[in-house]
């Protein structure tokens, strides 16, 4: 079956009591066994729940893995696969990465003993030279955030499984529409459903998907015995989201293009990165392993400072300034002062977030609507 065909129906099977197109939503705390000793299924909602498990199934045919697991963020899901390290242990990051798994790699993981190290991965020499005797885990995004930045993930797969470490992939912003990163060598691929899988700004979860049972069952025991599983209702969500997911991304990212490339004919436009631009430095890799499309995610930086790029995001009205992205409403907001804000300061200009870098999310609304939104913040100045 193709991906939408999957999405609909994969872990979507009707009910197998009642015939229901749509499968009911389990609430159930803890589930009935057959005897003592003896274990059904289900037993205990924070080990499984049916809900949650089907979406699961979707996920994981979504994104060619062995499974999935649903968690209750994006940060308890990454935060899984870091409570798998032990101290002494080395993870490689890449330097273009969310700010809570920043805040997450060095106020957290490091308290265990786990050395981290940034990496500018869009050049995989750096990852290689990074590495050391001790590192068991690499950590990428592609495209990056909030710089938009591309890596060549069969590239860091390659050097990773060289010395013996596991590539992990955030991939919230390209999303199994665009990017699966298991077809490209990686082990594990981390969503926020609470952005694209969800779709509609109205859950919080996050999620895992490999493609070895044996890390998988290493993963699942880290879940379980750490509790911070998604609920059957979020579960639900993301399940109705996946059905639309596909059709949504392609048509975001289409407008997501046209914005990329009037913002970079802007006179008050320093840049814009966007991989769909082929000035982009790393257009040619985001053709190589993105279907279709550049994804719905853009920044650019304005001719001026901390003050003006405040004051544009607070003057769009379509654009709605708030952290978050990935939903049917389009959103707006300053990573330094926002979404990046818990990276040091030192490390944010080392690592070109600056001041003026604005983020778009850009959702469904129509295009025209949302170009003249811009053009009329432009205009305030």
């Amino acid at each position: 079956m193709q991906f939408r065909t999957r999405a609909i129906h994969v872990g979507n099977e009707k009910c197998p009591e009642t015939g229901a197109v749509v499968r009911p939503v389990h609430f159930a705390s803890t589930f009935v066994q057959p005897g003592a000793g003896e274990w059904g299924e289900f037993d205990y909602s924070r080990s499984g729940n049916p809900t949650r498990q089907a979406f699961e199934a979707t996920l994981a045919s979504l994104e060619g893995g062995c499974g999935a697991l649903a968690f209750a963020s994006g940060m308890a899901a990454t935060h899984c696969v870091m409570a798998m390290l032990c101290s002494g242990d080395h993870v490689v990051a890449g330097s273009d990465i969310y700010g809570g798994t920043y805040r997450l790699l060095h106020k957290v993981t490091d308290r265990a003993g786990v050395e981290v190290t940034l990496a500018d991965t869009t050049d995989p020499k750096n990852l290689a030279a990074a590495i050391t005797s001790a590192t068991k885990l690499v950590w990428i995004e592609s495209p990056g955030n909030p710089r938009m930045t591309i890596t060549d993930i069969a590239a860091c797969a390659e050097i990773a499984h060289e010395h013996g470490a596991l590539l992990g992939v955030d991939s919230t912003f390209a999303s199994p529409v665009l990017t699966r990163p298991l077809e490209l060598g990686a082990d594990i691929v981390m969503h926020s459903a609470t952005k694209y899988l969800g779709g509609h700004s109205d859950l919080m979860g996050g999620a895992l998907v490999v493609r070895d049972q044996q890390l998988f069952e290493e993963l699942y025991f880290v879940q379980n015995a750490t509790g911070a599983i998604m609920g059957p209702m979020e579960a639900f969500l993301c399940s109705r989201g996946l059905k639309t997911l596909e059709l949504r991304v392609r048509e975001q990212s289409q407008t997501a293009q046209h914005l990329a490339t009037w913002l970079a004919t802007h006179k008050n436009v320093e840049k814009v990165l966007y991989p769909g631009l082929e000035s982009h430095p790393g257009h040619e890799v985001a053709k190589q392993q993105m279907d279709d499309g550049f994804g719905a995610m853009l920044s650019f930086e304005l001719k001026g400072n901390y003050a003006a790029a405040k004051k544009f995001v607070e003057s769009t009205e379509l654009f709605q300034l708030a952290v978050s992205l990935g939903a049917v409403e389009s959103l707006i907001e300053q990573p330094a002062s926002m979404s990046h804000a818990s990276y040091d300061a030192a490390d944010r200009a080392k690592h070109g977030i600056s001041d003026g870098m604005i983020r778009l999310s850009v959702g469904l609304e129509a295009v025209e609507d949302l170009q003249s939104d811009l053009a009329q913040a432009f205009g305030k100045d």
